[in-house]
């Protein structure tokens, strides 16, 4: 996910690159393109809508980062000259006071212009008191962090309220997604194989989009759960329920005998799972039912009182801090393979895939809650993740400017301890500019690198 940072200036007479800004500048005019050519091309208006509401989700977060960084400024008397959404050409401004406010033509992000970001900048001497550099390093930090923090609480929000209108998301009885023309005798085989036998589901009347309410009477709440009940059948006679359309009805099918691998893995006597050679977990074969049917996943959302609502919504965010943690921390690998056949549907993505990812959710299958409540802790995932991100040590990102801050501070607390009485000392950014060049290169080539793959070799969730 490409980072959104506010744009401000690191250097007398100019701006240090924003990769956030530039990467989305990138990024979302190409997914925009992309997906919309994408909608018209198999008429699903649905997928384009999701995808959109992403877009505007991300720009209302950029911007609401933005008002967090030009607020705690105003606050602290800081003076800031420009607050705009979108990059380009000016479409619309206004002078308030001290600041012009404007809409520009490329909705890729937005920026707040304050006044001496650095004690480089060349500022009118009258509005020297109120430049950035000048004010209280607490001060600076809580406007730096400002962003960030607005991000975590549009994170926290989104997930809070989801759980409370909303709910939770639970699996619901399984469907048939399809029905077999037979039962193979190996797991990986196909009909005509030797061993293959007609397929008992197609006999018993199963059909496509099926809904399996029971078997042998007992309630299934899941693709697992009628997969074990249906294994535990070999060669007899069972009665499953199943709905169709608004009609309940009892379908009774023999499950063939077959040997397939247990779901289960073969324990040693410390009730520890055994490794093959290879280091593989064992399962042992085993005699079986199987009817010929593929299983399908159905999702609904479940209402929650206020204390549960709460309790999920906390789960829930340790799920996504643990999501990130693993990103940073073991996905790193699989940055090569992005335009492989072996991409991980868990690993990195950009704007465009995850701006398809919006849309496949919008326009999937499943229930209006569980499309908003996805569509929600999607948003909130991304926010999650930009917060972090944009905190992260590095020039030119708002943690690299914290990071310079707070070592300007303990370095001067250390040489007072020393017998220091001088002025603070403060960073020579300009030793640290290719150091923040070097980054921004990194950043776009990241951006663009996840924008191909993103395009070429897309994550899906179906």
């Amino acid at each position: 996910m490409t980072n959104l940072v506010a744009s401000r200036p690191a250097a007398a007479g100019g701006q240090a690159p924003e990769p956030a800004s530039r990467g989305l500048l990138i990024g979302l005019p190409v997914a925009v393109l992309v997906v919309v050519g994408l909608g018209v091309a198999t008429g699903n208006g649905v997928y384009v809508l999701g995808f959109l509401g992403f877009v505007l989700a991300l720009l209302v977060s950029v911007t609401l980062h933005e008002a967090g960084h030009f607020l705690t400024a105003r606050r602290y008397g800081m003076k800031s000259t420009q607050f705009f959404v979108g990059f380009g050409k000016t479409l619309w401004s206004r002078q308030r006071g001290e600041t012009e406010y404007g809409i520009k033509a490329v909705p890729a992000g937005g920026f707040v212009k304050i006044v001496g970001m650095t004690q480089l900048e060349e500022v009118d001497p009258a509005d020297e008191p109120r430049a950035f550099w000048r004010q209280p390093a607490r001060q600076r930090v809580v406007v730096l962090a400002a962003g960030s923090t607005v991000h975590f609480i549009i994170a926290v929000t989104l997930v809070l309220l989801s759980s409370m209108a909303i709910g939770k998301a639970v699996e619901q009885s399984p469907g048939i997604g399809a029905v077999a023309p037979c039962v193979t005798a190996a797991a990986d085989g196909e009909c005509g194989d030797g061993g293959s036998l007609p397929s008992p589901a197609q006999a018993a009347g199963f059909q496509a989009d099926d809904v399996v309410l029971a078997v042998d009477g007992e309630p299934v709440a899941g693709t697992e759960a009628l997969v074990r009940a249906l294994r535990s059948f070999p060669g007899e006679p069972v009665v499953v329920r199943v709905q169709r359309d608004d009609r309940e009805l009892d379908l009774t099918v023999t499950p063939a005998a077959v040997a397939r691998p247990s779901l289960d893995p073969l324990l040693d006597s410390d009730g520890e799972p055994v490794l093959d050679d290879e280091g593989q977990v064992v399962y042992p074969v085993e005699r079986v039912g199987a009817i010929g049917v593929l299983p399908k996943f159905r999702q609904g959302t479940e209402r929650l009182d206020p204390v549960e609502a709460v309790g999920h919504s906390l789960t829930t965010g340790k799920l996504m801090v643990t999501g990130i943690v693993d990103t940073f921390t073991e996905k790193l690998s699989t940055i090569t393979q992005v335009y492989g056949p072996d991409r991980d549907p868990a690993g990195f993505v950009g704007v465009v895939g995850a701006g398809r990812i919006s849309g496949e959710v919008i326009a999937s299958e499943e229930s209006v809650s569980t499309k908003v409540l996805s569509f929600i802790l999607l948003i909130a995932g991304l926010n999650l993740f930009v917060g972090v991100f944009n905190l992260l040590p590095l020039l030119p990102l708002d943690g690299g400017h914290i990071a310079v801050l707070l070592f300007e501070q303990a370095r001067d607390k250390v040489k007072r301890l020393r017998g220091y009485t001088g002025e603070l000392l403060r960073v020579d950014l300009t030793k640290l500019l290719p150091v923040t060049y070097a980054v921004v290169v990194f950043f776009a080539a990241f951006t663009v690198w996840l924008l191909g793959a993103d395009i070429v070799n897309p994550i899906r969730i179906s």
